[in-house]
């Protein structure tokens, strides 16, 4: 359940569910089959030697743990558990609350009970809680903190509960059937407002202009409407209808963008926290949240030529600028769940830009002479394109400058097809990058000068 003015949160609540009575006869303890043992041994004895005051102590030691087992399977459907989650979405490395409370709503008090939630290792260690006994109609709440390093959808749950009743002759573990999940999605970088490769800004009288309550492609003129002003009035298509006709008004289209990114596992190496990988994704994230914020109308595309699913297209399209907090949470739910593709090479990509336009972003990853020249023929012509290359040679801090002379290579080659083409080492800073890009100076960087330094420096010099 979400509390009044939460605004972010998720929850789930319960009963706790398990087998029938018999099945809770497993769930006596070492003393409650002590007793149960000794009542019957003293039942047995009591018919051997015909004392009828050994057996009703025989009756009593086996009784009492069988009414314990009997009460605590009754009590156990009157208890209740929910989970509330805060934030339901959280970026890499922050930390997210997670608060756990039990109702008893039977008429008995409960014995002890020690309450345990089930989450992946990845997201800490299991938590685990004491509870007193609660009285009826009484609720206690505990609460845990959890935090991830790994993007991901995480489920939280189910709830474990275990009962024991005042004489600890029996326990019960029983499990809550509801689960709530966390998203952790990529760590994001405000970035510099310029204009990368010279794009234009998502509003200004430099755009294409489209008609009003029309289509792109759509530029009749329309007939007059009460209340149109006479000085819109189209005669010439006034005179071939026949009927008053005015031109439609028309209003700057959107600026788009393409946020390419290389999912290739073959252009990667390494994994965690720290792989060229992870920079790329959370690069991408930041770049696609910060043309979301300045107007521009974002479209994420995969190497494998699949873009993520947005409002404005069936199956996948732009996200819309008009929302942009729910456009880039949109947009951070993919990349939490972005994952490697076995594809090696980027024709799918190219495939799926032909004919497109605006800005393009690509954050890439090793490329060879082939792919070099795929990724060259993807900037459009009436747009400006801007790559990010993560080369593993530098990632891996390769001293060869031979291997340092191909990637610069391949790096002119894209230049040399209109792209501002960027190296992207260890520890480089995305920030500079994108200030870099939106006004790159007379003469291109040179991305691997001296061992690395373009890493080292956060940015190429």
């Amino acid at each position: 359940m979400t509390g009044p003015g939460d605004g972010a949160g998720s929850g789930s609540g319960g009963r706790p569910g398990g087998g029938g009575l018999w099945a809770a006869l497993g769930g006596l303890t070492t003393r409650g089959r002590s007793f149960l043992a000794a009542g019957i041994a003293a039942a047995v004895c009591s018919y051997v030697l015909g004392q009828a005051d050994l057996l009703r102590v025989g009756l009593l030691l086996a009784v009492l743990p069988l009414l314990c087992v009997v009460a605590l399977h009754r009590t156990r459907h009157r208890v209740t558990g929910s989970r509330r989650l805060t934030p339901a979405r959280i970026p890499v490395t922050a930390e997210a609350r997670v608060q756990l409370r039990i109702d008893n709503v039977s008429r008995v008090p409960t014995g002890l009970l020690m309450l345990q939630d089930r989450v992946p290792y990845v997201l800490g260690p299991r938590p685990r809680f004491v509870l007193d006994r609660i009285e009826p109609g009484g609720r206690r709440e505990v609460s845990y903190r959890v935090r991830s390093d790994l993007r991901g959808r995480y489920p939280l749950g189910p709830l474990q509960l275990r009962l024991t009743d005042p004489f600890g002759m029996c326990e019960l573990s029983r499990g809550f059937s509801a689960h709530d999940t966390l998203t952790v999605v990529p760590h994001t970088e405000p970035l510099p407002p310029v204009r990368p490769g010279g794009a234009s800004p998502g509003h200004g009288d430099g755009l294409r202009r489209s008609p009003a309550l029309a289509g792109e492609d759509d530029v009749i003129p329309r007939g007059y409407r009460h209340g149109d002003d006479l000085r819109r009035v189209h005669w010439r298509s006034t005179a071939r209808h026949g009927e008053l006709m005015v031109r439609r008004e028309e209003q700057p289209r959107r600026a788009r963008c393409t946020v390419l990114l290389d999912t290739r596992r073959a252009a990667y190496e390494g994994a965690g926290p720290g792989a060229p990988f992870e920079w790329a994704v959370s690069g991408a994230a930041s770049v696609a949240v910060h043309l979301l914020e300045q107007g521009f109308s974002v479209r994420l595309l995969t190497d494998t030529g699949s873009a993520v699913p947005g409002p404005e297209g069936p199956g996948g399209g732009a996200l819309s600028p008009h929302d942009p907090a729910e456009a880039a949470g949109l947009l951070l739910e993919a990349l939490a769940e972005a994952e490697h593709s076995e594809s090696t090479c980027l024709s799918p990509a190219l495939d799926a830009l032909r004919g497109g336009e605006g800005l393009l972003v690509a954050f890439l990853g090793g490329l060879d002479e082939e792919q070099t020249a795929l990724a060259a023929r993807m900037r459009g012509r009436g747009g400006a394109a801007v790559a990010f290359v993560l080369d593993p040679a530098a990632w891996r801090q390769d001293p060869d400058p031979r291997v340092r002379g191909a990637a610069e290579q391949r790096l002119q080659v894209l230049r040399e097809a209109g792209w501002t083409a960027l190296p992207a080492g260890p520890g480089a800073s995305l920030p500079e990058l994108w200030q870099l890009a939106g006004d790159p100076g007379p003469a291109a960087p040179a991305p691997f000068s001296g061992p690395f330094e373009a890493g080292a420096a956060g940015g190429p010099r």
